[in-house]
């Protein structure tokens, strides 16, 4: 159910941004894949093996939720308080996700919230960087 709610919200980001783009929805999965397996290291690492289809589950459902929200920003709240203030609450609900996700981890792993904010921000960067090699900003001519 988590993963066909979180594609139904990925397809609902793509057909509402102003230029819609296959690419984007891939580059989209192959981070989020990267950010799962993280987490699945992290917590087959702690040990907690028997914790791990409902920690995926979590993170996929809540992310899954946030892009939902997001979505419901662009179309909803866009119209109102225009295009830059609309990118602040977007960027607002995309680190929202780090502390979500580092409260399932940390509650997966039985550790400090501290110790899930950190190895989700460690995610979240990484994600970062690796979106950054797939889809590089071109480079402009001086």
């Amino acid at each position: 159910m988590a993963v066909a709610l979180w594609l139904f919200a990925s397809v609902a980001v793509i057909a509402t941004s102003a230029e819609p783009d296959l690419r984007d929805f891939f580059f989209g999965v192959v981070t989020a894949a990267a950010g799962l397996l993280c987490y699945v290291a992290i917590v087959l690492f702690a040990g907690r093996a028997p914790r791990l289809l409902q920690t995926v589950t979590a993170i996929i459902g809540c992310g899954a939720l946030l892009s939902v929200l997001y979505v419901a920003v662009d179309v909803f709240v866009a119209p109102f308080l225009g295009e830059n203030l609309t990118g602040l609450v977007a960027m607002l609900i995309l680190f929202w996700s780090v502390p979500v996700e580092g409260h399932i981890i940390a509650r997966a792993i039985d550790r400090h919230w501290y110790v899930g904010i950190v190895a989700a921000m460690a995610v979240f960067v990484l994600q970062l960087f690796l979106y950054s090699i797939i889809d590089p900003l071109p480079v402009a001519a001086s």
